[in-house]
This record gives C-alpha cells, sequence and structure tokens, in this order.
C-alpha cells in the first residue's frame, strides 16, 4: 500500500535531495515548489487537473480502510473513537503552537543552509478558483497523510507486536522521510511533528484532531505563501 503512496513518495524524496544537495550553491540556493500549475494558459483545464490530483490522491485512504477491516479492526474504534466537534478546536489550538515554532525553524534552517526554499504555492492568483483549491490540497494532505500514517502504518505496527514507541517512532521516521525534498529541515521538523502527532493518537485513539492540525497547518502554508510572497523581506522566495 505505501508503494501506491507515502512509501513511493518517500523514496522520491531521497532522490530529490541528493539531487539539490549536488547542485551549485547547495540546498539553499535550490527551491521546490508545491502545488504547482498544469496548464496556466487554459485555467479550466488546469482546475480540472487540480480536482482529478486531488480526488485520486486519497484512493490509498480507502485501500488502507480496507485493508484494516480485513484484518479485523472496526474503523470507528481505530480512526474515530470519541470525535466530535470539540475535535476542532482542539486541533485548531495545536497547530497555533506547532506552526509557529514550525515557521521559526524553517526560517533558522533555512538561514543555515539545510533546507530548501519551500514555495508553498505555485498556482497562478488570478483565478478565482486559487485559494479553494489550495484549500482542498490542504484537505487531501491531512487526510491522506494522518489516515494512513497514523490511521494504517501505526496501527498495523502495533498489530504485529511492535511496542507504541517503537511503532511511534518508525511512523514518524516515514513522515519525516517523504518531506526529505525539502530539505534536512523538513525531514527534521516533520519527523517531530511525526513523534507529536504519534503520541497523541494513542492517547485519543481517533485521527480527527490531527486531521484538523494538519489542514490548518498546510492552509496557513499554502495561502499565507501565496498572499506574503514578495511583499515581505523574511520569508524566502
Amino acid at each position: 500500500m505505501l508503494s501506491l503512496s507515502l512509501g513511493r513518495s518517500a523514496v522520491y524524496s531521497v532522490v530529490s535531495l541528493i539531487a539539490a544537495a549536488t547542485e551549485p550553491g547547495g540546498l539553499a540556493a535550490q527551491t521546490t515548489t508545491l502545488n504547482g500549475t498544469y496548464t496556466p494558459e487554459r485555467p479550466l483545464l488546469d482546475l480540472t487537473y487540480q480536482l482529478l490530483g486531488i480526488v485520486f490522491a486519497l484512493a490509498p485512504v480507502a485501500l488502507a480502510g480496507y485493508l484494516l477491516v480485513r484484518t479485523g479492526s472496526v474503523l470507528r474504534d481505530v480512526w474515530f473513537k470519541g470525535a466530535g466537534w470539540r475535535d476542532v478546536p482542539t486541533g485548531a489550538l495545536i497547530a497555533a503552537g506547532v506552526g509557529s515554532v514550525g515557521l521559526l525553524f524553517y526560517l533558522g534552517m533555512h538561514a543555515l543552509g539545510l533546507n530548501l526554499t519551500v514555495a508553498a504555492s505555485g498556482l497562478d492568483t488570478s483565478p478565482w478558483w486559487n485559494v479553494p483549491v489550495l484549500v482542498l490540497q490542504a484537505v487531501k494532505n491531512a487526510v491522506l497523510e494522518e489516515f494512513v500514517v497514523l490511521g494504517y502504518v501505526l496501527v498495523r505496527l502495533r498489530q504485529l507486536g511492535f511496542s507504541d514507541i517503537r511503532a511511534i517512532g518508525l511512523a514518524a521516521l516515514l513522515r519525516g522521510s517523504y518531506h526529505l525534498y525539502q530539505g534536512l529541515g523538513g525531514f527534521v521538523g516533520n519527523l517531530v511533528m511525526g513523534l507529536l502527532f504519534g503520541w497523541l493518537y494513542r492517547r485519543w485513539g481517533r485521527v480527527t484532531p490531527l486531521v484538523v492540525t494538519h489542514t490548518l497547518l498546510d492552509v496557513g502554508a499554502f495561502v499565507g505563501y501565496a498572499a506574503l510572497a514578495g511583499h515581505v523581506s523574511w520569508l524566502p522566495t
């Protein structure tokens, strides 16, 4: 299952990191663009490609759910136990703390030359659908990563007899590895976030508050970059 989703991304991220590190100027001189455009000269066709990419990227979540059910798991118990509207403010509070620390960490690692410049939005700012698509991309990332990494990988590792500490560590390592395309800062930052998310998932037994957290973090990064890039001096572009 991972070979069709985040495991595949991890392998490509390792290759991307090596390629960027061996370019003239090192990591800090390179830029990686998220949420790029497909056909900038044809906005409606571009929108179609964006929406198709979002929908098909979520297929591994359905596969993860199916595989868990095949092992005898009840999805309500491993994904949604105790879920409710209180997960929204909880997720928002975590996002505020993680996002603030994460931004400072990214700027510091970039200044040290250990991270690429991350252009969090490569979409043309003129189409009306720019911001809605960035929000949908954020939701897609959150659902895919949290349900697969926490709701599948972590669950299966524990079912296979791994201790909670080892399972959380391995799941966090996976999360960090598929962010290596951003540089060493992206790896370390997401590894630490993975450890936090894994501990919270073990404590709460549900994925939903962390989906809220991840969604808000990515919305802030994507929409914030689109709004601020080129207008403030402290944001690398």
